[in-house]
């Protein structure tokens, strides 16, 4: 997952109302042009997302706390944070409906960008699973599903309805049974890799530490601006540390390297 924070963009917590659990996720798209620009790099991305948020904010007709959506998905991949985690959407058509699911736009509109990228349905995807670890329930819908709206446009509400599936990937319904087998567990490398003289081993390359920054970004300690990469940097140190403080380590026993106990907890799939 690659996940940009509300810190990164500059936001404070969002005054959105407070709300535990949902009957799962709707999805939505921008209803209005959006430009093929955003193709071509990913800031521009960020600054549609600011511009979404600035617009919401002004919308006195609605009173909107914050933007209305709990996450963003945007043609690069990257999970755009809105109001986040355990928090009411305000992009569902009212306030009974706001209780009910909570909210993903894809950054495709009405004209101009209408496609949503593999990369988008995967950050989506992203979305979906992150907010079912925290209090979302399994319905994936579209927000024209009980509310008349042509949202989320044709080509995502066509991907909702086929269980929004990560594209190339095995995944199946909730509750359908089946699916990918388990991924296999990366072995702990031993503390000797992820040093250098006693020191992080910063610069090093290698993909355990992708796949491991990765699972570090799912169980919610990434510090991450851009990434996780190939190249062990001290965004990965400062998550890793946050994962062992997690896990109830302190002090010196908590700071990089990674000890096996914590390795094998997190589980980095094998690379």
């Amino acid at each position: 997952m690659k996940l940009v924070t509300r810190s990164q963009l500059g936001w404070p917590t969002s005054a959105a109302p407070t709300q535990t659990s949902t009957k799962g996720v709707k999805v939505h798209y921008a209803g209005s042009p959006v430009s093929k620009n955003l193709l071509a790099h990913h800031d521009l991305c960020v600054d549609h997302w600011q511009q979404i948020r600035k617009s919401h904010l002004a919308n006195t007709v609605e009173n909107y706390s914050d933007i209305a959506y709990n996450y963003g998905a945007c043609p690069h991949g990257y999970l755009l944070e809105g109001r986040g985690l355990r928090r009411r959407t305000g992009a569902n058509g009212n306030q009974e409906l706001n209780r009910g699911h909570y909210a993903i736009i894809g950054l495709v509109g009405s004209e101009g960008l209408t496609q949503p990228t593999d990369a988008m349905l995967s950050a989506i995807r992203d979305g979906i699973e992150l907010l079912r670890k925290h209090g979302a329930g399994n319905e994936i819908k579209g927000h024209r599903d009980g509310h008349a709206t042509a949202c989320p446009g044709k080509a995502l509400y066509a991907w909702v309805q086929k269980g929004a599936p990560r594209p190339g990937g095995t995944e199946t319904k909730p509750g359908t049974g089946g699916g990918p087998a388990r991924p296999k567990v990366e072995p702990y490398p031993g503390a000797a890799f992820f040093l250098k003289d006693g020191k992080p081993a910063l610069g090093k390359k290698s993909p355990i530490f992708t796949a491991m920054g990765k699972r570090l970004v799912a169980v919610g300690c990434g510090r991450y601006t851009v990434g996780p990469g190939p190249t062990l940097g001290p965004a990965d140190i400062e998550s890793y540390e946050a994962w062992q403080r997690k896990c109830g380590f302190t002090g010196a026993e908590a700071k990089w390297p990674p000890g096996k106990t914590t390795w094998d907890k997190l589980k980095v799939p094998n690379v």
